[in-house]
């Protein structure tokens, strides 16, 4: 069952709002979604991936990033995520025989790590790189950590200050030994024990996704100026640190406070584009256009808007940026950062 405190998705409200694709020959990596087939979340397959691929924007390839979806039911429990590495390279494998389109899904794939497991994190490591037939490129770690949590309906509670435990350090170590890329998702109270673990391990690639999570909604509701000024000042230490990429996206999600899942009509891209655009202009400014990447965080943000039209937001975003800067924002940071 669909948690009551998780937006649905839509299908028929999404459909309601049409508007033609911009630039429709701009080549495009999405370097963040996700593929699950769970009760409380419901169901988002290749083909379900394939229709909004349709979409008509140019998504030459996608990331597959870790949501706890299809993990082995049995074996040693820190092996079981294992099982997630498999499904994605599966469906890599799918894509790859040309029979599902020309976008090659799943290029590259991002398994999660429990950290806390400290040096026994190393050969559940080596099992996904063996699992990912060379298509695996890091981990992810989901640190976040919040007293009001639960009026959003979180999914996964770590302690505060996770990222700076002596056990996840040592479990990070294994990520960086083997030289993987790190991604996390956490909140802007938190971002700063990520400057801390990139200043600790500068050699390793980290990226930071959602645009850092600032929160909009339950004790930070109606506080968005003084959200947006902490946050902003967290960004700038953040960007700091050369290793450290941004990911720009994953504001359809509840914890922003955008409240474009509730709205009677789905929101169009001039309307997301002007309410993001504060957001996405400090991590341009910050980070460059070399360290970050635009992300549809699909399934995930369906919530609140479709496929084409989050890539339409993104392209009216870019406007007047160089077409050196677009390539950037929208293929080449994600072929850098994962190697593709």
């Amino acid at each position: 069952m669909v948690s009551p405190l998780a937006p649905v998705v839509r299908p028929t409200w999404l459909a309601a709002h049409r508007e033609d694709i911009l630039e429709p020959d701009l080549p495009i990596i999405d370097p963040h979604h996700h593929l699950l087939d769970r009760a409380e979340h419901g169901t988002y397959l290749l083909p379900d991936l394939l229709a909004d691929l349709a979409s008509g924007h140019n998504v030459l390839a996608t990331v597959y990033l870790e949501w706890l979806s299809m993990y082995r039911a049995d074996g040693p429990v820190e092996m079981r995520p294992v099982g997630e590495v498999e499904f994605a390279n599966g469906v890599a494998a799918m894509s790859a025989s040309g029979a599902y389109g020309e976008t090659k899904v799943c290029a590259a794939i991002v398994g999660h790590a429990e950290l806390p497991l400290g040096a026994a994190l190393g050969p559940v490591l080596d099992a996904m790189i063996a699992a990912g037939g060379g298509r695996f490129r890091g981990v992810r770690f989901i640190a976040c950590a919040d007293p009001d949590q639960d009026q959003w309906g979180a999914k996964i509670r770590r302690p505060p200050g996770v990222l700076r435990d002596a056990k996840a350090r040592e479990g990070f170590r294994e990520v960086a030994r083997r030289g993987l890329s790190f991604d996390t998702w956490l909140y802007h109270p938190q971002l700063g024990d990520v400057v801390d673990l990139a200043r600790a391990f500068p050699d390793t690639p980290i990226c930071v996704d959602h645009i850092g999570g600032p929160i909009g909604i339950a004790r930070f509701q109606g506080k968005r100026a003084e959200v947006f000024a902490d946050w902003s000042r967290s960004i700038r230490d953040l960007a700091a640190c050369p290793n450290v990429h941004v990911k720009l996206g994953g504001m359809g999600m509840k914890i922003f406070g955008f409240g474009f899942h509730d709205a009677e009509r789905a929101p169009g891209s001039e309307e997301l584009a002007a309410a993001w655009r504060p957001y996405v202009e400090t991590c341009i400014e910050a980070f460059g256009v070399k360290r970050a990447m635009f992300e549809s965080n699909f399934p995930v943000d369906k919530v609140s808007y479709g496929y084409g039209v989050y890539w339409n937001t993104c392209k009216r975003l870019a406007k007047g940026l160089s077409e050196a800067e677009k390539a950037d924002l929208f293929h080449a940071t994600a072929k850098r950062f994962y190697k593709l």
